[in-house]
């Protein structure tokens, strides 16, 4: 019998990006189930009932939340492509970028997006990616995951497609050629791998207002 693959979602989402991505490297049939976040299914609150938010994968009844562990579970139960090394220390090391990506340099980028672009907040979002663009002038690769692209990659795609579109809509630069050359090399081989340019969505800029009125709901002027 086959695998019963679904994964509820939205358009556009830099975070079911992630999980779309890892289903295709690994070539599995799965169906999108779209959702309206002002009118969420029962079937998503009873999914994730703690974060009552997409992405969830949904694999032969059996719920799985959180972008990132979602990601993880693919890599755990197919085979394939992978997402995640082998060796046990090499795998540690993958999850602590990935983790360093999630929880510090991702927040620190909506923060500056949040404070319309407060000197201080730039700051310290440049101090957050001078991190990543070192550890890629370290690696001397292609991708965080050498030749291909791995765990790392998937995290931080947002940085690759969404945060341009970000600072295009806001008119806030920051992240440069210039002063992230590693980071914008990267960017620009990893969106053109041809799983990810299939399933990017559309460069679409919203209005600096509407931007803008989004992240200082969630942030204030912090």
């Amino acid at each position: 019998m086959a695998d019963e693959v679904k994964l509820y979602a939205v358009g556009g989402s830099p975070f079911v990006f992630r999980v779309e991505l890892a289903l295709n490297l690994k070539g599995i049939n799965y169906k999108i189930v779209e959702e309206d976040l002002k009118n969420k299914s029962s079937d998503l609150l009873n999914y994730n009932p703690v974060r009552k938010e997409v992405p969830v994968l949904v694999h032969n009844g059996n719920p799985i939340s959180e972008s990132l562990v979602i990601v993880e579970y693919i890599d755990d139960v197919w085979k394939g492509f992978p997402i995640l090394p082998q060796d046990p220390y090499e795998k540690s090391v993958v999850r602590f970028w990935a983790k360093f990506i999630e929880s510090t340099c991702i927040p620190a980028i909506f923060k500056v997006f949040g404070s319309n672009g407060a000197e201080q907040v730039i700051a310290e979002a440049c101090e957050q990616l001078q991190i990543i663009e070192d550890e890629l002038r370290v690696k001397g690769k292609k991708f965080f995951g050498g030749d291909n692209i791995n765990l790392i990659d998937i995290a931080a795609s947002f940085i690759a497609y969404w945060l341009g579109m970000l600072e295009e809509g806001t008119e806030i630069k920051f992240v440069t050629k210039d002063k992230f050359p590693k980071i914008t090399e990267w960017a620009d081989n990893f969106i053109k791998v041809e799983v990810v340019k299939k399933l990017l969505p559309p460069r679409i800029i919203p209005p600096k207002a509407q931007l803008l009125a989004v992240f200082k709901q969630r942030f204030g002027n912090s």
